[in-house]
This record gives C-alpha cells, structure tokens and sequence, in this order.
C-alpha cells in the first residue's frame, strides 16, 4: 500500500485537476536512468510508454504523452510490437529483464477510470528498468473534457523527473491565424494547445491584429490591432476575452512586450521617421524613453531578470543586435556577422537570445550568448521569422512563409541543438507565434 500526499492543479479552464503524489517517488541514489542536457545534442533516451488500462480515453491520453516526449526530441518511444511484457496495471511490478532486451531505459504504466461523481481518475508510474524502481506514482483527478491537458501535465511529470528540468508540454500558443487569398488576408488571434490542438480564436478578423506576447506571469498577452485602422496596443485576458486599451499613442507603436513582472510593457514609438525604445507602467500608465537616436529602434526585449534589454536597430546601416541596461544605459552592440539581425528574444533561462538573421537570400532563426558569442543558426528558410521560446528555454517556435501565389506562413518548432524541427499543425495559415508560460 502506497502512503500519498495531496496537491492540487487547477485548470485555466476552471476545471479542477487533483494530484496525488508518491512519498517514494525520490529517485533512489543508484538508479541509471537520466539524461544530461548540457551535452548539446542528446542521443534520445529509449522509453516503452503502454497502453493505459482503461476504455478509449485512456489510449488517447498515453498517445498524447508519447507524442509530447518524442516531439521534444530527447525520448525515443519504443514500437508497442517489441513489447515482450505485457503488463500495463500501475499496480504490478514490470518484469524489468523483458523490458531491459528491448532496451527500454524508462517505462510507463497507468490506469484510467471513470469515477462515480463523473471525474477521469488517471493513476501512472515511471520505472526505471535498470535500477528496478519507481520513480515516480501520481494519481489525478479531472473532467473529461479536460484529457488532453491531463496528458500534458504527465508528459511534463515524466520529462521533468528524467531531466531534472522542467517541461513544457502544459502551455498554449497564441498566434495569428491567416485566412484567404495573399491579397486580403484575414488575420485575427487564436489560441491551441502547443502541440496544436483546441484551437479557437480570439479576435474577430474585422481588424488586422500583430504581434501577440504573452505576460510571464499570467494568462494575458498584449499585441497591436489596426482597430478603426490607426494602430494601437491592447490587452487581452485570455480567460474572460476582456480586452483593455493600453493607450493611444499619437504616432506608430511597435513590438509590445511584458517585462518579466508583467507590471510594464516595452515597445518602440516612431517619431519624425525614426523610432525609440519606451516603457509604460501599466498601473500609471507613465512613460519612460529608452533610447534617442535617430535610427530605428525596435523589438526590444528584457532579459529574465529584468536588469538588461536586447533590441534591433540600424545605427550603424543596417539592423544589427544590442544591448542595454534597463534604464537605457550601456547601450553596446552584440551582433557581427555577415547580413541584418532581427525579432531578438531573450530566453527565459537568460543564457541565450534568439534571433531572425537575413543573408544571402535566406532567413535563418539563430541563437547567441548575451555578449554575442556563440552564435550558432538552427535552421534556415526562405523566410524564417519571429521566435518565441518555450519557458523551460529549451525549444523555440517560429513562424516559416513560403513562395508561391497561394502560399502561406507556418509555425514550426526547433530545440536548441537545431536537430529536431517540426511544423506544427494548424488549421490554416499561422504567423508570429507567442509561447505562453506553464499553467497554473
């Protein structure tokens, strides 16, 4: 008999998600199974996920936590048909010796059941076939309806325990969602899953709307909307659909963007042909100018710690990367290389900045340390812009548009070694993605 102790999760969705945790899910001292990510590109770890016990739904969850783990690109999902152990009860101990022949170095059990108040009750385990031991038993409580996020937090459970860092799987994307031909598109907001699914919109369309950014610390995200056709910046409550006009400034606004208190917002203001980095204080609603130049400054970004702020500007010709204190001192130029750098995006781990790099006919999205050493691009394109990073700093998502009459953008996601690139589906165009932080 397992002792538990009790937490609890609460959806964004007001639907309640209960958590039961093992007192013995310490990972014992001589156990094998982990995986060191400061080795740059990692060699996926071998993990044997089984089919849950339980009816349909319970396949479906175990299904989204094989995709989630595979998708990050650091597990390797063994093919059910290599399963010599059959046992999938959470209840029973793995015959560890059928599942170490297949090379499984981590596996999963689990039961799903129907409870009699109407809840989803999901009990799962994760062994650690070398060692022959538990390392984790959790057990959660939630509506049916809300599986999918159920699935993201075990994903984000199993990833967390075998990294030591925490996933990423239980978060949202807002974007913008483009319909129609190339010469009048329709772009309004929406919302999904960040493996794609629940999509649904926030915004009408009748306005033309850019650059959505979530706030660090709650489910809000501020963006630019041409509403009434002069462009102004809003805020919008992700839950309640209430939207709030920030304010309205005289001339062009630009690239908002939350400080990591989510107590001011950062963007740039055109004047007279050229444009400076300001804060607002979104209480006061005062104002605080950045930088006087008579370049264009623009997409800044602040770091984690709120102490430094990356930004893009064509002093010296042409875009090039810099950074400032948070007061708008020590402005220094970090960016060299061959073309122009654009959309800078400090991680939320602070030990890199994300970048969109134009050169010879390619746009790449790249990374580089905060002094600008270490640059290294992921992947290039025929237009590769706007990353966005997943909190844990380990996987940035863009937005990728192709050639063509007809053709489109697409959202696509990169981790940081650049070996794992994949399109992330949506149901139409979609452009200028934001990565929204960790449900509470």
């Amino acid at each position: 008999m397992l002792n538990f102790l009790q937490r609890g999760f609460m959806a964004v969705s007001a639907l309640a998600i209960l958590v039961l945790v093992s007192v013995a899910s310490i990972l014992p001292a001589h156990a094998l199974v982990e995986l060191d990510l400061t080795k740059g590109n990692v060699e996926p770890l071998p993990i044997a996920i089984t089919d849950f016990e339980g009816e349909q739904v319970a396949r479906d969850i175990a299904g989204v936590i094989s995709d989630d783990l595979a998708n990050s690109g650091l597990f390797r999902p063994i093919e059910k048909s290599a399963f010599i152990d059959k046992t999938t009860s959470p209840d029973a101990v793995p015959r560890f010796e059928d599942w170490r022949v297949i090379n499984a170095q981590a596996l999963v059990t689990a039961r799903v059941t129907m409870q009699g108040d109407g809840r989803l009750k999901a009990e799962f385990r994760l062994w650690d076939v070398f060692a022959n031991e538990q390392m984790i038993g959790q057990q959660f409580f939630t509506t049916p309806d809300n599986w999918r996020r159920l699935a993201h937090i075990i994903a984000d459970a199993i990833y967390e325990r075998l990294t030591g860092e925490k996933g990423y799987f239980d978060t949202r994307i807002v974007y913008v969602d483009e319909t129609g031909p190339k010469s009048q598109r329709v772009k309004r907001l929406a919302i999904m899953d960040q493996d794609g699914a629940n999509m649904r919109p926030l915004t009408s369309g009748r306005d033309l709307v850019l650059t959505p950014r979530f706030s660090p610390s709650r489910q809000e995200i501020t963006y630019m909307s041409f509403d009434g056709g002069n462009p102004r910046v809003y805020l919008l409550q992700i839950e309640t659909g209430q939207r709030e006009l920030v304010t309205n400034f005289p001339n062009m606004t630009f690239s908002p963007r939350f400080s990591p208190d989510g107590q001011k917002i950062i963007l740039s203001l055109q004047q007279d042909g050229n444009s400076n980095i300001y804060t607002m204080d979104l209480r006061s609603r005062t104002t605080t100018r950045l930088t006087d130049t008579a370049a264009i400054d623009t997409a800044p970004s602040f770091s984690p710690d709120g102490q430094r702020i990356v930004f893009e500007s064509d002093r010296g010709g042409r875009q090039q990367l810099y950074v400032m204190n948070a007061d708008g001192s020590g402005q220094t130029r970090i960016s060299f290389g061959n073309g122009s750098y654009a959309t800078p995006v400090w991680s939320p781990r602070g030990d890199l900045i994300a970048f969109t790099r134009q050169a010879g006919g390619k746009f790449s999205i790249g990374v580089m340390k905060p002094d600008g050493s270490g640059e290294r691009i992921l992947t290039e394109g025929f237009h590769n812009e706007g990353p966005t990073w997943a909190p844990n700093g380990r996987v940035l998502m863009f937005f990728r548009d192709s050639s063509g009459q007809n053709g489109g953008p697409s959202l696509y996601s990169i981790d940081i070694t650049g070996y794992h690139e994949r399109r992330i589906p949506t149901p139409s165009f979609g452009s200028d993605p934001a990565w929204s932080p960790l449900l509470d």
